[in-house]
């Protein structure tokens, strides 16, 4: 495949994967009311984890010690967001919570300038500024900044990050062991989490099958999804891309969870979508203004 529809695919790959992801914010609303979201993250991606694993042990014996490290490392800052962004929402209201995590579109090109030393061009800020001010006007209605808040913004970090790393190292042809490395660090990351205070479990069909669905789709599926899509466009034209989630997120919300289209749900979409476009269009015309897509190294 050449590079060009590659990077088409990949585009096209994550916001299928924004779509997933946002169709999974009303199923987790219902479910955590019953089981605890730390529980819920553990059974989620220990599962996951023993699934990739028995599926793709092949492609995880094929990577090279310092590839598995790299995977190590890259699922720590997952986990550790993902228990950190659940741990914020204890004391953050869902719409809140959801704009500071989606900060990591701002967050992402700074680690990008300031660690990897790549420069961002004032376009590509430009694309941000656009994405972070529709990310306010879906997420917002008042905003205080107290514990909760804080630590979702570390979590943030953490995603942008991982995001980071990811463009950082990796590869088509490791995509499918790196995310299987990820994936069981996660799940350990998780259970630890939820051990000391016992797992309550999901019960009843409709629990589970809403467990199963984001454990194929949500879980396994977006993680090889990023993982592989990464290692064809740089980090900040990636995290611009997966502020779509919100955008979905609206979406499901307003057709299948009975919540009522608003104007602001309006603009900020569309805030969102000319971001991605923007930053879609100058990729394409305009290459050099991006950091190459070419540079990921081997581990």
């Amino acid at each position: 495949m050449k590079a060009p529809t590659r990077r088409n695919v990949a585009t096209l790959l994550l916001i299928a994967l924004t779509a997933v992801w946002g169709s999974t914010f009303f199923l987790i609303r219902d479910l955590v009311v019953h089981v605890p979201p730390v529980d819920f993250l553990a059974v989620r991606f220990t599962l996951a984890a023993v699934i990739m694993l028995g599926v793709f042990w092949r492609p995880v014996r094929s990577l090279t010690r310092r590839q598995v490290l790299a995977g190590v490392g890259l699922g720590v800052l997952y986990g550790l967001a993902q228990i950190l962004q659940t741990q914020g929402l204890a004391s953050t209201s869902a719409s809140v919570s959801g704009f500071i995590t989606g900060t990591y579109v701002v967050l992402t090109p700074v680690f990008t300038a300031v660690i990897l030393r790549e420069r961002v061009a004032s376009t590509t800020w430009a694309a941000v500024g656009l994405a972070t001010a529709g990310l306010a006007l879906l997420s917002l209605n008042g905003f205080s900044i107290g514990v909760g808040e804080a630590i979702t913004l570390l979590a943030a970090a953490f995603y942008a990050l991982h995001i980071v790393g990811l463009g950082r190292w990796s590869g088509h042809e490791i995509a499918t062991g790196l995310s299987v490395v990820q994936m069981v660090v996660i799940a350990v990351i998780c259970l630890a989490g939820a051990l000391p205070g016992g797992i309550t479990m999901p019960s009843g069909t409709g629990q589970w099958a809403s467990v199963l669905y984001m454990v194929v789709f949500a879980s396994i599926g977006a993680l090889w999804i990023q993982t592989w899509a990464q290692a064809h466009m740089p980090a900040t034209r990636a995290a611009i891309i997966m502020t779509m989630e919100p955008v979905f997120a609206a979406f499901f919300a307003v057709a299948l969870g009975g919540e009522a289209l608003t104007v602001r749900m309006l603009v900020g979409g569309a805030l969102v979508v000319t971001a991605m476009y923007a930053v879609e269009l100058l990729a394409r015309r305009r290459p050099g203004e991006l950091p190459a897509e070419t540079l990921h190294h081997e581990v």
